[in-house]
């Protein structure tokens, strides 16, 4: 996925960008006005509006048809009834071409919620492309200021409300314009005067409504960000769940939930009752509306300015224009939660990534060992010390490092800027002498290639796991990759082998088993550059051996970058590494570290008094 970048590409960010890229996903300000927020939402699903003509047409129709029952009425009155001898004939006549336009209407209303469904089911499917996509594209760091759930949230509960607001409250609000407009035309032509008695009675309901739409827009933004908050909690409950019983913390667990839940109910108890405030104001002008109406249609009826089916159709078409408004407080809610939930996504799609892809016009690094280097390399994390100060140093093609410190001293952040998940504030990481900011991330993530320190399994079977990789690999190649790294007697004691169902994370699988799994995968990702955490540091001896065959086929010929927590490791590696305090504080192989005064002999000696 391509991204367009926040510099050009290849320039260095400085300090304040970096700052600025950590921050969580905000809230889209650049409009503080509601239809600014729905115009924006609109322009980014233009599916929404696709084909918006014919429907209005077909809206318009079904809205017409709400003033045939009033106009039959008063023509049924005035010249079917009260004519002294009722005619018949002329009755029928209105009562059957008001069926025929009644079916009509039925048919138009139909064909108007078919296309308005379909627009906005495109239109919300667009949008959540956009986010679900635009949230990868995001830096880890990005993403780990908000917590997973709450981030899930903004591409899934937040597009909901959107959805529930543009299948039913955007119907809702087509219709009861139209309504509202063609009921206020018939009521002029029928009497400008009792349509004057009505709008005087609305106008201050109206400025009413605009004020509480403030309050409102504030109140549902809080509904989501608590929603999100506490599926945010629920997630990581959830995911917690053998901690949680491991260190016997359920009550303090179902407490910080019950916390999110009731604090969530308080959002919306206070959003629904400041919405529902507009319900009994509005029966109460209504009532004082059609009494306003009856009296002043009296009078012009003694005074013969509207005939008795004028005033009864006059008072139909009142309940015609009083609906829309008694629906103005479901559909004023929907709208707020959902302009609410637009600012929160619209908040994520308005977070820059850092990270940016040149794209196509990115360089293409040929196949081979990877040679490595840190040109004057620094690194802090946002409102934090440095973690990395000035790194200068290069890796030859081919060169297994191993990358040896105390918790904090740089180690990680070192592996996180080697395979481009950051960019430095200061300095260049060049590979074969490329700079990383001008690599086209086709290229970069097809030659560098990062094993976490616990493999990540997608709920699936075995093979499709190692599949991710490449794809388009059948089985007999992922066969052959598992016996090129020794691992076919795993392999073979699996009841089902490549099949073996993985279950969410790999869960069904052992933390040892799932290591292999991600070796297996990086070995048929085939990179020129692997980057590992230690794979072997929280696994059983067995296990290990496994791993560290596996790792011995897997690194031959290969540029790798391991960080050791074990110093078994770094045993093995060509060089050592050793950082402190966010520098390379020495570096050589095991035998020359280890008969050298300093960090790495403290290291080593403290390791094997502990293996002891």
């Amino acid at each position: 996925m391509s991204v367009q970048a926040a510099t050009e590409p290849g320039g260095d960010a400085g300090p304040e960008d970096q700052r600025a890229k950590a921050g969580a996903p905000g809230l889209w300000r650049s409009s503080d006005s509601a239809l600014g927020t729905i115009r924006r939402g609109l322009q980014l699903s233009p599916e929404f509006t696709k084909g918006l003509g014919l429907t209005l047409v077909f809206a318009m129709a079904a809205t017409a048809g709400k003033i045939i029952v009033p106009i039959a009425v008063q023509q049924i009155t005035d010249n079917g009834v009260s004519t002294g001898e009722p005619d018949l004939g002329f009755v029928a006549a209105a009562v059957a071409l008001c069926a025929v336009l009644l079916v009509v209407t039925a048919f138009s209303s139909f064909l108007m919620n078919v296309r308005l469904f379909r627009a906005t089911e495109s239109g919300l499917a667009t949008l959540r492309r956009k986010a679900f996509r635009h949230v990868h594209d995001l830096s880890v760091l990005t993403q780990n200021s908000e917590r997973k759930g709450a981030l899930v949230s903004r591409v899934t509960a937040d597009v909901d409300q959107i959805s529930v607001f543009m299948q039913w409250g955007g119907l809702m609000l087509l219709v009861s314009t139209g309504q509202l407009l063609v009921a206020t035309v018939l009521m002029a032509i029928y009497s400008w005067q009792l349509t004057l008695v009505v709008w005087v009675c609305f106008v201050p309901l109206v400025f009413g409504v605009r004020w509480l739409q403030r309050l409102l827009s504030r109140a549902y933004l809080r509904v989501r960000e608590r929603t999100g908050d506490m599926l945010g909690a629920f997630g990581e409950t959830v995911m917690g769940a053998a901690i949680i019983r491991a260190h016997a913390t359920e009550e303090r667990t179902a407490r910080r939930i019950d916390e999110t839940v009731l604090a969530t109910r308080r959002a919306q108890v206070t959003a629904q009752r400041l919405s529902m405030a507009v319900s009994p104001v509005a029966e109460m002008v209504a009532a004082v509306a059609n009494a306003a109406v009856v009296v002043t249609g009296v009078l012009l009826g003694v005074a013969g300015d509207i005939t008795p089916g004028e005033l009864v159709a006059f008072l139909f078409l009142v309940t015609l224009f009083i609906t829309p408004m008694m629906m103005a407080t479901e559909i004023f809610n929907e709208a707020q939660n959902a302009i609410a939930g637009w600012r929160r996504v619209l908040g994520v799609l308005d977070t820059v990534p850092d990270i940016a892809d040149p794209g196509e016009s990115g360089h293409r690094l040929p196949r081979g060992p990877v040679r490595v280097r840190f040109d004057g390399v620094s690194y802090s994390y946002p409102d934090g010390p440095v973690v990395l100060d000035s790194v200068d140093e290069e890796i030859e093609p081919g060169t297994r490092v191993a990358v040896v410190g105390e918790t904090g001293s740089g180690k990680t952040t070192f592996a996180k800027l080697l395979t481009r998940l950051m960019d430095p504030d200061e300095g260049r990481v060049l590979l074969d002498g490329v700079n990383l900011r001008d690599i086209a991330f086709s290229s970069l993530r097809s030659r560098v290639v990062m094993v976490p320190q616990e493999g990540f399994l997608f709920d699936g079977s075995l093979g499709a796991n190692i599949r991710f990789a490449r794809p388009e690999a059948d089985d007999a190649e992922l066969q052959a990759a598992i016996e090129d790294l020794g691992l076919r007697d795993w392999l073979s004691g699996l009841a089902h082998g490549l099949d073996t169902p993985v279950g969410q994370r790999g869960e069904s699988l052992s933390a040892g088993e799932r290591q292999l799994v991600a070796l297996v995968r990086a070995y048929v990702a085939d990179p020129d550059l692997l980057v590992l955490d230690e794979a072997t540091s929280a696994v059983d001896p067995h296990t290990e051996i496994r791993i560290q065959r596996a790792l011995d086929r897997l690194l031959h010929g290969r540029t790798s970058v391991t960080i050791a927590h074990r110093l078994s490791t770094a045993e093995a590696a060509d060089e050592v590494f050793v950082f402190d305090a966010g520098r390379v504080v020495q570096r050589g192989t095991h035998a020359e570290l280890a008969d050298q005064p300093g960090v790495y002999a403290d290291l080593y000696a403290s390791w094997v008094r502990s293996s002891a």
